[in-house]
């Protein structure tokens, strides 16, 4: 165990995404993104959608979409609690695309019937998907 690490556990309803020890860990935070390293102060945030990303203690850097959530800092301890996240290379890039389709229809479709709101929503987490399931290839190249 490297003193400069620190503990992270990501938590969704359904599973645990990842448990063990990193050096640093990145999060879209509602006022902004945020980035916290070992012995960072206490702070709790909500997550907006966005991406997650944390290098391990092998050096190893990962990245999750995220949907929204929380996380919580302290003792060199990060909690984040996802309303749901996948990682990077395990992304459906053509589900996706289809998904962010969809949204731009019903936006642009201008019926009243149609929840803009929502549609709005499903757009923004369809084009994080994307952009999250990029890093894959940004990483591949840089390597």
């Amino acid at each position: 165990m490297d003193e400069k690490s620190f503990k992270l556990d990501i938590v969704a309803p359904d599973r645990i995404l990842y448990k063990g020890r990193v050096y640093s860990f990145s999060a879209p935070g509602e006022v902004g993104a945020f980035q916290v390293l070992h012995n960072h102060a206490p702070i709790i945030s909500s997550l907006v959608p966005g991406e997650i990303k944390f290098t391990d203690e092998q050096r190893n850097t990962a990245y999750y979409a995220v949907s929204g959530g929380f996380v919580e800092v302290r003792d060199n301890r990060v909690l984040a609690l996802v309303d749901a996240a996948e990682k990077a290379g395990d992304i459906d890039v053509e589900r996706a695309r289809k998904s962010r389709e969809r949204a731009l229809e019903r936006i642009k479709s201008r019926k009243t019937e149609i929840d803009f709101e929502r549609a709005r929503r499903s757009l923004e987490r369809a084009n994080n998907r994307l952009q999250v399931a990029q890093r894959i290839h940004e990483d591949a190249v840089i390597s």
